[in-house]
């Protein structure tokens, strides 16, 4: 099933990270999902977000990160296991126990900086898909936290991905931070681009005319997709990004209004994910020719693999997860654990 999902605004401010992380922990809690954070921004907000700050200078300092997965694959073209920069045991929320990370590090812009001079784009790029294509099969959901702007590794994020989710403000300048976007996804299409999964509102003030116009113009473009779900101005999202070192249930970290608005907006993203992978399947049922269709009686006698068994040979599940277990760990105040092929 296509289940990855880079989450981008050229504009900055637009409440990203922090909706990354209210979604992967909604997911988890609520709807009982896998899900695998993939921290693309420098900045390693949402992997602070997730985890102590002591817990996430260590990994930093161990060279557990997003960074040191991609310098070992690409500059360094050598084979490395992609679960042993996975951190389990992460999130603040008590009942948000199949959330997972693979945190960031300000070394993020230095390795760009690398792989632009040496032209390693398609190195980059081919190692991005390879990530995906085993993280896509081990988790429900994975979502990307890409950086505001472009560059080499959010282009390859968002050529690589199923689908693309684009957060912004009803402003004048997030808007154009989303003209961009779509102008930069119109190049090169020959290359292949991410689906767009929606446009969501973020930040709305439900007392601001302005940003009800706002609104219903982006709402008002078929192309945008925009989320009937809206997620409103409320100090609660805000203080949610802080990491707290003793656990609270998902009710107490997104309460009232926002919490309703989070359940609403997964429930919303799962609903446009299966409608995605159900489009996918009649559309190549529609092309297998009459002759070639076997029944699943005649597969079974044939002894063909389902596709999940077919596509996991081989590799090792993540802690667990290929029954859908969770870790009881937790990365308290002093390190977070790596998690690793069972």
């Amino acid at each position: 099933m296509r289940n990855t999902i880079a989450v981008m605004n050229t504009k900055g401010g637009v409440g990203k990270s922090t909706i990354v992380l209210a979604i992967a922990e909604t997911l988890s809690a609520h709807h009982g999902k896998n899900v695998l954070v993939i921290d693309s921004d420098a900045q390693a907000s949402v992997s602070a977000m997730l985890m102590a700050t002591t817990s996430l200078r260590k990994l930093q300092g161990d060279g557990r990160t997003l960074v040191d997965y991609l310098v070992a694959a690409v500059l360094r073209d050598t084979q490395v296991e992609w679960t042993d920069f996975v951190v389990g045991g992460v999130s603040d929320v008590d009942d948000a126990r199949s959330v997972y990370v693979m945190p960031s590090d300000m070394q993020l812009t230095l390795l760009e900086r690398e792989v632009s001079k040496e032209s390693l784009h398609g190195r980059l790029r081919a190692s991005i898909g390879g990530l995906l294509s085993r993280a896509r099969i081990v988790f429900d959901v994975v979502l990307i936290d890409c950086p505001p702007g472009l560059s080499v590794l959010t282009e390859s994020w968002l050529r690589e991905a199923d689908f693309h989710l684009s957060p912004t403000k009803p402003d004048y300048i997030s808007v154009c931070g989303l003209d961009v976007f779509s102008r930069f996804k119109q190049l090169n299409p020959e290359m292949g681009f991410a689906e767009n999964l929606g446009v969501l509102v973020n930040m709305k003030d439900r007392q601001s005319a302005e940003d009800e116009d706002y609104h219903r113009w982006l709402a008002g473009n078929a192309d945008n997709r925009c989320f009937q779900q809206v997620l409103p101005r409320v100090n609660a999202l805000q203080q949610a990004a802080r990491f707290q070192s003793e656990e609270r249930s998902l009710g107490a970290k997104y309460p009232g209004e926002i919490g309703i608005a989070l359940r609403g907006l997964t429930a919303e993203i799962l609903d446009r994910l299966a409608a995605a992978e159900a489009r996918r399947t009649a559309n190549a049922a529609s092309q297998v020719q009459p002759h070639e269709v076997k029944r699943p009686a005649e597969r079974a006698a044939a002894g063909a693999p389902s596709r999940k068994a077919a596509a996991t040979e081989g590799i090792d599940s993540v802690s667990g997860m290929a029954n859908g277990t969770a870790p009881a760990a937790r990365p308290g105040e002093t390190g977070a654990r790596a998690v690793k092929p069972a």
